[in-house]
């Protein structure tokens, strides 16, 4: 009797109506309670509270979405490649739930159209694709369970993204390969780190990459990691024949 009483639930108004079929067509299939949905694409700056005082936003969904993507994208890999070690299945399965990855994901399903927030999304930072990615994961787990749960990650992100072979040779980290790559051929490096702001009113940070004495790339960015990154990318690309010989 609850299932079918849940499964009756229709939307009380016209933008709860709205929002619905947006959901539908974006999950391919019917959501039952669209709270979930709705806190999935709630901003912490918008400071909602429930009548417990706890705060109303996709945080903890995106906790526990990730922990879903990561425990289907293991069964998969675990599946498909019987000749898998556990490093090679983790190292896989963290390419396939890297950030940059999932911001992809978030982007290509256009989900920051349905962010309410209070900030403009020109500010709200590149990880918001995927939080929330991640966010809608962990609402259709507390909204139609696992099965359902499972069989949005296959079409959304394994069907259409996962390529075994291509992602074998995706370099995930560029820093730490610049590392592992010194360390093996014994060459000093060191990432110079400092603040770069100027003009802006936005920080920014700038590192310098040098190697055995010579300075060889430099980054910037809005954080200390991006900017190392970015810079140990370039690092990368100026010595790919050596690194890669």
């Amino acid at each position: 009797m609850n299932n079918f009483l849940r499964r009756i639930v229709k939307p009380q108004n016209k933008e709860d109506e709205d929002f619905y079929y947006e959901m539908k067509e974006l999950l391919n299939f019917k959501p039952i309670k669209l709270s979930h949905y709705k806190k999935a694409f709630t901003h912490r700056s918008i400071k909602e509270t429930d009548s417990k005082g706890n705060p109303i936003n996709y945080e903890r969904l995106e906790f526990l979405g990730d922990s879903m993507l990561g425990s289907v994208i293991a069964s998969y890999l675990y599946k498909k490649v019987p000749s898998g070690d556990e490093g090679y299945l983790t190292q896989m399965r963290s390419k396939i739930v890297s950030r940059e990855h999932l911001n992809e994901l978030g982007k290509d399903l256009e989900l920051i159209n349905f962010v309410k927030s209070n900030i403009s999304n020109d500010h709200i930072g590149d990880n918001i694709h995927g939080n929330i990615f991640e966010a809608l994961i962990g609402a259709i787990y507390l909204d139609r369970g696992y099965n359902y749960c499972n069989q949005f990650i296959y079409d959304k992100v394994i069907e259409p993204y996962v390529d075994i072979e291509r992602l074998e040779g995706k370099i995930t980290s560029y820093k730490g390969l610049i590392i592992e790559w010194c360390q093996k051929q014994k060459k000093k490096y060191s990432f110079d780190t400092y603040e770069d702001t100027g003009n802006q009113n936005i920080k920014h940070f700038s590192v310098k990459i040098s190697i055995d004495g010579n300075f060889v790339a430099k980054g910037r960015a809005t954080s200390k990691k991006k900017a190392e990154e970015q810079a140990s990318k370039r690092v990368y690309y100026a010595m790919q024949d050596l690194i890669t010989g």
